[in-house]
């Protein structure tokens, strides 16, 4: 399945009507809060949800952004990565 970066989420179906997200709003210049996450029914189980988070850190990293993870299911998320506490922020 092709992740594709739209205006302030990565997706993957269409932007306006997405099967699977993890939106995000930045703050200020440095940051951006994950403030959702969503994977349809049909989706669940193939790890998409934690493709899409993983591409809001490399996106972060390459904008050398701060994230903060508010949504739950990416908090999680981060707390099982260590390797994406060098973006929390």
């Amino acid at each position: 399945m092709e992740i594709k970066q739209g205006n302030q989420s990565f997706y993957i179906g269409n932007e306006e009507n997405s099967e699977a997200e993890v939106h995000f709003v930045h703050v200020g210049e440095s940051r951006i809060i994950l403030d959702h996450t969503h994977v349809g029914e049909h989706l669940r189980g193939q790890n998409i949800g934690q493709q899409l988070v993983k591409a809001a850190v490399a996106y972060a990293k390459k904008e050398k952004l701060l994230v903060i993870p508010l949504c739950p299911f990416a908090k999680a998320e981060f707390e099982k990565h260590p390797e994406y506490q060098e973006v929390v922020g």
